[in-house]
């Protein structure tokens, strides 16, 4: 009985721990450049003695879908996506780096190239900076900003946006959303293109999601019923146990 208790118990947590990450892929399935969050769990045999019959269920997460997102035309010339492998540079509020594939970027009162979120999005040598009354900027493939003033025929050179190409094993996923890589410094690779004017979707299924949803609420219920029914049986038990000794 009490190994029966232990098991559901922890099946039904883990189950709960699934559908909360499902929950938010699904949440995020119109966020461009998410990538899906992957959840399993897997049994592990309790150690201890008298304890090597008991097993728990352990929920982990072992990563993150890589695989690319649709790219959809937008027209806005803040919009941009990655083709291929790769990854945009932010820097946080803590000065500390990270990763995205999201460039839905914007403008922030300093003129200062942001994501979605106010994040500085960086290039080769620190963010980029628009500056007032110029106009839109033109992005070529391999990163570079370029806008024209007004005062010559010549473009002004911004910059580069960085372009890095990390491992995937490598990559782990932060409570903010953005991916952090296991080394201190993220090198451009001029393998990495980008396009202006376009945007690469979540590459969530929410026909997937929604399937995988249900499931987990049926394992989770399902072991729940088996926690009931361990419960009513020991009960029983404790009757006859009374009876017999009546």
């Amino acid at each position: 009985m009490d190994r029966l208790v232990f098991a559901s118990m922890t099946g039904a947590r883990s189950a709960l721990g699934q559908m909360a990450v499902t929950a938010n892929n699904l949440a995020n399935a119109s966020t461009p450049g998410f990538r899906e969050q992957v959840a399993a769990f897997r049994a592990v045999p309790m150690g201890g003695e008298g304890a090597n019959t008991r097993a728990f269920a352990l929920d982990t997460t072992p990563g993150s879908n890589f695989v690319p997102g649709s790219v959809e035309s937008t027209g806005n010339p803040f919009d941009f996506a990655i083709q291929g492998d790769g990854f945009f540079v932010v820097r946080r509020a803590d000065g500390t780096e990270a990763l995205t594939r999201g460039g839905n970027f914007r403008v922030d009162n300093s003129g200062q190239l942001t994501t979605a979120g106010g994040l500085p999005v960086l290039g080769e040598s620190g963010p980029i900076v628009i500056p007032a009354n110029s106009s839109s900027p033109q992005v070529a493939d391999d990163g570079s900003v370029v806008v024209f003033d007004g005062t010559s025929p010549q473009p002004q050179i911004l910059g580069k946006i960085r372009l890095v190409k990390v491992p995937a094993r490598s990559l782990s996923r932060s409570e903010d959303g953005l991916f952090n890589a296991n080394q201190a410094n993220f090198s451009s690779d001029n393998s990495i293109s980008v396009k202006q004017g376009f945007l690469e979707s979540s590459n969530v299924s929410v026909a997937a999601a929604m399937f995988s949803l249900v499931a987990q609420q049926r394992l989770f219920d399902l072991n729940v019923k088996m926690i009931q029914n361990a419960d009513a049986n020991a009960r029983s038990a404790n009757g006859i146990m009374t009876l017999s000794r009546g």
